[in-house]
């Protein structure tokens, strides 16, 4: 059996411009390669009401246990200003030993590598004892509501289990074996308004003035830590976001007052640990209140253990570099999977992604297929 190359391949889907919710022909290539190396493909379009129709795959090799899966999104966010880049932004150029284009580093490079990677594992050593899966989703740039929960709930409603999970989001700073990602923190998005009576400034005993109580909430919500970090997480952060009155008269007290605050949150809290911590707030504050929270993920941790040491060693011999075992950054959808089994995360690096001109290496794509080897044949034992 020959190998994929997977510069190739991420130049070929570089190419499909699938901004979401557009498949482009992205998965249809992805597809055609997996079948050829022996994969079962299903596709799995979903829609929800309201949403726009999303288009993911679900290819898997061997019916055996384990089951190691990939996950990986074939979308991308728009190119923005065309005129900005440098090249075509869907065109897939190597200039420089560089692969340019949107999603070559978020992360259809990663994808390649994988399948590259699975690949040369065959052709070298034939099967595993077990089965290699890739859940690969059109809908991480966008909502998140037609993708990977979906395809998800469709495995647990065949009674189809995933026993290990390797994420491919970008995870390095700077360069390749620096980080990958253990974990991540929740995020918690509050919109705070503060209740009161309108009135005129000159007669303020008539009103009820909402600002002074927003504004001494928010001084009590951001003026302690909400706590000192953990062994695996660092400190949690709340930032504001948006202060807004929505009043274009300097001679009237308004009737309300808006804020709206982000927090990144450790395991050390829960959405509804924090909810009580802002209401404990505004009831010592006092005053009329109304408090919405949407929760994008919680906070999650695959603890030092087979998956992650499998993964660390990969990335060590390869690149020589022990990686940074981490939870930052934003959320992923690692924060899906993780309620099914054991996951990590490990990718390109990631410093252009979502930028004019995003590129990454072509030397970085082989040697994340070169790890992304070892680790198949690492968590399957296979013989060197």
């Amino acid at each position: 059996m020959s190998c994929l190359d997977p510069v190739t391949l991420a130049q070929d889907l570089i190419r499909c411009p699938s901004v979401t919710p557009a498949d482009a022909g992205a998965l249809d290539l992805l597809q055609a390669a997996l079948a050829g190396l022996g994969f079962t493909c299903t596709r799995l379009p979903f829609a929800a009401p309201g949403t726009d129709r999303v288009d993911n795959l679900y290819a898997r090799l061997g019916t055996a246990g384990p089951n190691l899966c990939f996950a990986g999104h074939t979308d991308v966010v728009p190119a923005g200003d065309a005129a900005a880049w440098s090249v075509d932004p869907f065109g897939g150029a190597i200039i420089d030993g560089k692969l340019f284009g949107r999603g070559a580093s978020d992360m259809k490079g990663a994808v390649a590598a994988f399948v590259g990677a699975v690949s040369s594992v065959l052709a070298a050593r034939g099967r595993p004892a077990g089965s290699l899966s890739l859940l690969i989703t059109g809908d991480e740039e966008g909502p998140g509501v037609n993708g990977t929960v979906k395809v998800l709930d469709w495995l647990q409603a065949r009674g189809e289990r995933i026993d290990a999970c390797v994420v491919g989001e970008p995870t390095n700073p700077q360069a390749l074996g620096e980080m990958m990602k253990i974990g991540r923190r929740g995020s918690l998005t509050a919109t705070l308004t503060a209740l009161g009576v309108q009135g005129h400034t000159a007669y303020p005993h008539l009103a009820d003035n909402p600002l002074p109580r927003l504004a001494q909430a928010l001084t009590l919500l951001t003026g302690s830590p909400l706590d000192e970090g953990t062994a695996h997480f660092q400190p949690s952060t709340l930032a504001l976001t948006s202060i807004d009155v929505g009043n274009p008269a300097s001679n009237v007290i308004p009737a309300r007052g808006t804020a709206r605050f982000n927090i990144r949150f450790n395991d050390l809290h829960t959405p509804e640990s924090l909810e009580f911590h802002i209401r404990d707030v505004l009831e010592e504050v006092g005053g009329d209140w109304d408090l919405s929270i949407q929760t994008s993920g919680v906070a999650f941790l695959t603890p030092p253990g087979p998956l992650v040491e499998t993964v660390a060693r990969a990335v060590t011999a390869v690149t020589g570099r022990t990686p940074e075992l981490s939870t930052s950054g934003g959320t992923s959808d690692a924060r899906f999977i993780k309620d099914h089994c054991p996951v990590v995360e490990f990718g390109l690096v990631g410093q252009t992604m979502h930028k004019v001109d995003e590129h990454v290496a072509v030397e970085d794509i082989r040697r994340l297929a070169d790890i992304y080897a070892r680790v198949i044949t690492g968590y399957f034992g296979m013989a060197a």
